[in-house]
């Protein structure tokens, strides 16, 4: 498959694929050769949007220097990042939202009596006088009214005029609040009756498929608060029976994944904006990983009725609050375990060992990897990455219920990170150990190594191939 279009409503959309970008810079496998993320969210200021596009232009930064062909074995960024072409940020824009009540959205004083009696019966006083800057605040019935104004922007142009034959298309979106509950059906069906692009029948017919995220999180009480998570099973038992009737039984998706969880973190009660960043979640790798599968599945698999996913841990113990790898079913602990490992490692090398060793060591003096190059731009973007992963299975490791395959904070012993999983003895290294070790590995005389690779290119190198090797005689997975 060439591309795969990503479209990320509200801010678990963004969430999502800040995990997405996690996996992908890790090396997990992927079979599209190019994600195209396409963020809605009418939350121009919402920290959880703008540390995932921060995130997935540095990662475009880091993978423009790098190629991948037959030569090479870094998997590091191996898939490719990008935005659909007039893109800015990877943002589908919504007009007239910002500084906007829903009342002067839909000009409700100029209507006349009639119909200004009939959008109170759809509206409460508080829905028309919501401020939409930050979103829909859980009112999917405000979002269902301006979000059926993106098919007419210039950038849902963009997206469809640039679509292809064989490409597909994935949608994320809770379904327990505002944004996403609302603008999940409304772009399907945009996506498939649309007819304004040049290719709209590749669009209309293209294999498409979603995640809808059940509640697996609360909101503390607060009656200022818009969003309120006392309705968050309510509205999800009113929307599953929509999504039956009109999504499901009409076959208009080809594959539905359903997540949750019934133990459930408590947040702060925002609204949105640059306070709205709610630490990662096991739901929303999930989330991520299903989009991978749905890459995998192929196309005669994704014919015919929607196919429907649902994601189970393989433990004992549902009320397990900490998952480590060894509580994943077998596929996802063979997809996950050797590359999140192999980037963790390289975090902690490049935070404790490279700046005091790299001027002694071979690797990084016969590959001409010199001071101006470590203080350089690619690698200060590349340290920006590797603390953005720490800091995301750092979130993981204390959210509720939590996932810590690692003991991310921990420094030394090195190879002790992994929890439940006793490091080995690796012959013939019995004495080097630590960072040591990883020096060894990194001066290794690889077989078909290029030389005459840019640096960037030869540094990534480097580090995926000796973590590889570490990974594979230090670790059973």
């Amino acid at each position: 498959m060439s591309k795969l279009y990503v479209f990320g409503i509200g801010g678990t959309g963004s969430r999502v694929l800040r995990s997405l970008t996690m996996l992908l810079a890790s090396g997990v496998e992927c079979d599209a050769d190019i994600i195209v993320p396409v963020i809605i969210d009418p939350d121009d200021s919402g920290a959880d949007k703008t540390r995932t596009i921060d995130l997935m232009n540095n990662y475009r930064a880091v993978r423009s220097k790098l190629e991948f062909n037959q030569h090479n074995r870094n998997r590091f960024f191996r898939t490719e990042i990008k935005p659909v072409d007039g893109m800015t940020n990877f943002i589908l824009p919504l007009q007239n939202t910002r500084d906007c009540r829903f009342k002067d959205f839909i000009a409700f004083n100029q209507l006349n009596k009639e119909s200004m009696a009939f959008v109170k019966m759809l509206f409460s006083e508080k829905n028309l006088d919501s401020d939409m800057k930050v979103g829909f605040k859980g009112n999917p019935n405000i979002g269902s009214v301006v979000l059926n104004q993106f098919a007419d922007s210039q950038q849902y142009k963009d997206f469809s005029n640039s679509f292809e034959d064989g490409d597909r298309i994935f949608i994320i979106s809770s379904i327990f609040g505002g944004t996403g509950a609302s603008g999940f059906p409304l772009l399907l069906k945009t996506l498939r009756s649309d007819k304004s692009s040049q290719s709209w029948k590749f669009v209309s017919q293209a294999k498409i498929g979603a995640v809808t995220v059940l509640p697996y999180f609360n909101v503390t009480e607060d009656e200022n608060s818009g969003v309120d998570s006392s309705t968050f099973i309510s509205k999800t038992k009113s929307a599953l029976a929509y999504y039956k009737k009109n999504i499901s039984d009409n076959s208009s998706i080809n594959a539905l994944y359903y997540l949750g969880d019934s133990v459930t973190a408590t947040y702060e009660n925002h609204d949105g904006g640059v306070k709205q960043k709610n630490n990662a979640h096991l739901i929303e790798l999930a989330a991520a990983m299903a989009i991978l599968d749905f890459a995998s599945q192929p196309d005669e698999k994704l014919a015919g009725q929607t196919l429907h996913f649902e994601y189970g841990l393989e433990t004992q113990k549902d009320e397990r609050q900490q998952v480590t790898f060894a509580d994943l079913g077998k596929e996802s602990r063979k997809l996950l375990s050797v590359p999140l490992t192999q980037f963790l490692l390289m975090k902690k090398y490049v935070d404790y060992a490279m700046d005091g060793q790299y001027k002694y060591q071979p690797w990084a003096i016969d590959n001409k990897l010199d001071e101006n190059f470590f203080d350089g731009d690619y690698v200060s973007t590349v340290k920006k990455i590797l603390a953005d992963y720490n800091e995301w299975l750092h979130e993981m490791s204390g959210n509720m219920r939590s996932f810590k395959p690692f003991n991310e904070e921990k420094s030394n012993p090195l190879f002790d990170i992994v929890n439940g999983k006793a490091a080995r003895k690796y012959y013939p290294h019995f004495f080097t150990r630590n960072y040591a070790l990883v020096d060894s590995l990194l001066n290794k005389r690889w077989k078909k190594f290029n030389k005459a690779a840019t640096r960037e290119q030869k540094f990534c190198e480097l580090f995926f191939r000796a973590t590889e090797d570490l990974v594979k005689n230090k670790y059973n997975f």
